[in-house]
């Protein structure tokens, strides 16, 4: 059975409207030097899991829902004796996303996810790292819909890295800023 192709809402935003604004504002001459987001990490450290397996399994299935698709569980890479932390433990969980499912997940950060966070007065617009990728943490993963409150074991915080091929931080804030992402101002 072939899949449906379909563009996500966010994507035809940006080939319709982003990109022509982008160009406006910054006399590209190419079009392949207009800045887009090129994958999405999310992030989701479990440092209890040194102690209880089950927490990272937990973690995983949460992130799943929430990504769409299935993360990797991280192992430590060093023994350290004063964690109790061996070489080879699992202690996260991440994912990378690209292409549609990215689209679709950054659509429901802006529009569903960080409303809905408790005292949210935007995203800092210090958090871009120089090469124009944006990073923001999130404390409680139950803010996404995906997640049902009842059967989650445990709140877990998380790192969200939004990776452009802007080559500044400015053109990255344009970019991020013409996807309706809510910084401060």
């Amino acid at each position: 059975m072939a899949e449906v192709s379909y563009t996500p809402r966010l994507k035809g935003h940006y080939d319709d409207v982003v990109r022509t604004r982008l160009v406006e504002k910054f006399g590209y001459k190419n079009a392949m030097q207009v800045p887009r987001v090129e994958k999405v990490v999310i992030n989701m450290g479990v440092g209890e899991g040194v102690g209880d397996s089950k927490k990272v399994t937990s973690a995983a299935r949460d992130l799943g829902l929430i990504a769409g698709q299935k993360p990797v569980i991280t192992k430590a890479r060093k023994s350290i004796a004063t964690f109790k932390l061996r070489e080879g433990m699992a202690v996260g969980t991440k994912v990378t996303l690209r292409k549609a499912q990215m689209y679709e997940f950054l659509d429901r950060l802006v529009n569903i996810a960080l409303p809905r966070v408790r005292d949210f007065r935007g995203l800092s617009a210090k958090s871009f790292d120089g090469r124009g990728n944006y990073s923001l943490g999130i404390k409680e993963h139950i803010i996404f819909p995906e997640v049902n409150y009842d059967q989650v074991e445990q709140i877990w915080g998380m790192d969200i890295v939004v990776c452009t091929s802007a080559r500044t931080d400015e053109e990255a804030r344009a970019l991020l800023d013409e996807l309706n992402f809510p910084f401060r101002k």
